[in-house]
This record gives structure tokens, sequence and C-alpha cells, in this order.
């Protein structure tokens, strides 16, 4: 029972640790000469807590470098370390300027708690300070025509060092600054401030611009890439006035139809047509009706019969009156019948 009295007290100290958590980002990489702001997050309770950041692993054995209750911090520009507490956003952020590589190392984001039976609040996090090259943005892009910067950023031991702009797998193509700390010519300036920046500007970009391209300072490159857009067509409406048409009458009015040349073909052709389709018609037509005419007449002989014997009568009398009482038999072959008239 007494062993977990102990443990029970000696754990008392952490408690604040366990519960109530300050976080970071476990590692930061920052350019030599550069500056670097690190966010510390922390609960609510600890808004009016005092803050702190120090160089080391272990608390114990930590060096301060800011504390938000030091009236140093009243200036924060004049000092290489800052911190600044914001407890509506429940963070402090710590900013450190012009690094070095030996600022390289393990801080600690920490809580100021007090007292004997409770220990800060603390965070751990890993700054990387190395020397070399970046660039502000590794891919842009611009329209064609328009202007396009380039911002490469150098370490600190590179600042008299020569500053080039090449086109990736084109050593043909290097530009340099030179001992002026410039170039400039119809395409392409460069401008090097000697304060580990240097820019390159494209004066006015063309399609063929697109490419990887990387900015070097003495031994260290970095890459970027380029992308040239087409610029945007533009084009011209005409527009042509004609008089109001009445609102009632547009829906019976089709839309004109333009004549041209092939149109007046095809009229001219489905006219013709036409008319030779008639004119077949109408002769198959009269040759239809003769036919039947034709075969009435030879179906029925007794017709012929009767106008051959009209035409003997009416040539051998002179009397009309005697045609008229004349008599005239007919005798039908299949029934041998006697028809009088």
């Amino acid at each position: 029972m007494s062993q977990l009295f102990i443990l029970t007290v000696s754990l008392l100290p952490w408690i604040p640790v366990l519960v109530c958590k300050i976080t970071t980002e476990t590692e930061f990489t920052v350019l030599e000469g550069e500056s670097l702001t690190i966010p510390c997050h922390y609960e609510p309770q600890y808004a009016s807590y005092v803050k702190y950041w120090c160089h080391g692993r272990m608390k114990e054995f930590c060096t301060s470098l800011a504390r938000s209750d030091d009236p140093r911090m009243i200036s924060p520009v004049e000092e290489k370390v800052s911190i600044f507490d914001d407890p509506v956003q429940l963070v402090f952020t710590v900013t450190m300027k012009n690094l070095k590589e030996e600022d390289s190392g393990w801080y600690i984001c920490g809580v100021e708690i007090g007292g004997v039976w409770s220990a800060d609040d603390i965070a751990f996090t890993n700054v990387k300070v190395v020397h070399g090259m970046s660039v502000v943005n590794s891919r842009l892009s611009g329209e064609e025509g328009s202007s396009l910067t380039v911002q490469c950023l150098y370490s600190e031991r590179y600042r008299e060092s020569e500053k080039k702009w090449c086109r990736s797998g084109d050593w043909r193509s290097c530009l340099s600054t030179g001992s002026e700390g410039s170039y400039e010519d119809s395409s392409v300036a460069i401008r090097d401030d000697r304060t580990r920046s240097f820019t390159v500007t494209f004066k006015k970009l063309h399609m063929k611009d697109t490419a990887w391209y990387w900015c070097s300072a003495g031994q260290q490159k970095i890459t970027v890439h380029v992308l040239v857009t087409p610029r945007p067509t533009t084009t011209t409406a005409v527009f042509v006035t004609s008089p109001p048409i009445p609102s009632h009458s547009l829906a019976y009015m089709p839309p004109p139809k333009p004549i041209t040349k092939d149109s007046w073909n095809s009229q001219s052709l489905m006219l013709a047509s036409v008319t030779v389709c008639s004119s077949i018609i109408f002769l198959v037509a009269l040759v239809l009706v003769g036919r039947t005419l034709w075969k009435v007449h030879k179906k029925d002989p007794l017709i012929g019969e009767a106008g051959e014997m009209k035409a003997k009568y009416s040539g051998c009398s002179t009397d009309a009156a005697d045609l008229q009482n004349a008599t005239v038999i007919f005798l039908n072959k299949d029934s041998q019948d006697v028809r009088v008239y």
C-alpha cells in the first residue's frame, strides 16, 4: 500500500503533462542566414501562464532564449530570438533570425507551471540549419507575352559566389551574373542583391520558354519549373440591326433559306423530273384506255354487224320512213333465237 502511495506522489508532477499537452512540429529545416518562426499550441487553462523557449534536450539543462514575461520582448525586432503570445488563438510563436549552422539542435516550447508538485508542460522540436540553396516557388506559370520573376535563395557563405541561371540539360544556355552581380539581355534580367537572394526575370514569355531550369550559387543548385500558358484568343462580334418584328407573327415565320447555285439547280432538276413523270403517266393512261376500247370492240361483233347493215340500208333506200318500218332479223348461232327490232 505504501509503495502505491509513493508511486502516486511521484507521478503528481507529471499529471499536467499527461492531461494538458503543448504541441508543435517535431522538426524544422531552414536555410543558413534565414529566419524561422515556430508556433507552439497550448490548452485554454494555460492562457495566462508564462511561456518560454529554450535550447536543449532536457528541461533541467535547457538554455533559456526567450520568455513571454521578459521586458526585452517589448521590442522583439532588435532581438535575434523573440516570443509572442496570443491567448485568443491559444498559441505562442517563437522567431529566430539570421540562423547559423551552430544554431541547429533540439529546442523546447514550454509553459511554466511552477510549484513543488507541478512540472512544466513542454514540447520538443528539432531545428536543422543547412547551407545551400532554395527557391520561393519551385513551380511557376505565366501567360504568353507577360513577365515572370523567379526568386532564388542562397546561404550566407555563397554571398560573393557567382550566380547562374541555366536551362536544364543545356549547359550552353547558362547566364552568369559575373563580378557585377547582374546580367541583362533582351529577354532575361538577373539581379543579385548580395543579401542571400537573387532574382531572374523573364521580360516577355514565349511558349518555347516552358522548361525545367536551375539556379546556382557556387557549387549549390536547385531546380525550378516554368510553365507558359497560351494567351486567350478574343473574337469581335458584329451586330446587324433589323426592324422590329411583331411578337404575334414570330411563331409563324420560318427562318429564311439562302438561295445558292446548288439549291437553284436542285429545284430545276426536281421540276424537270415532275414534268417527265407526269408525261409518262399520261401516255400510259392513254394506252390503257385505247386497249380497253379495242378489247370491247372485239368481244361484241354484233355492234359491228349492226353498223354495217345500217349503212347498207341507208345507202339503198331513198325514203327514211321505209327504213324506220323495216324489220331486221339477226340469227344467233348459239341459241337460234330470233331477235326482232
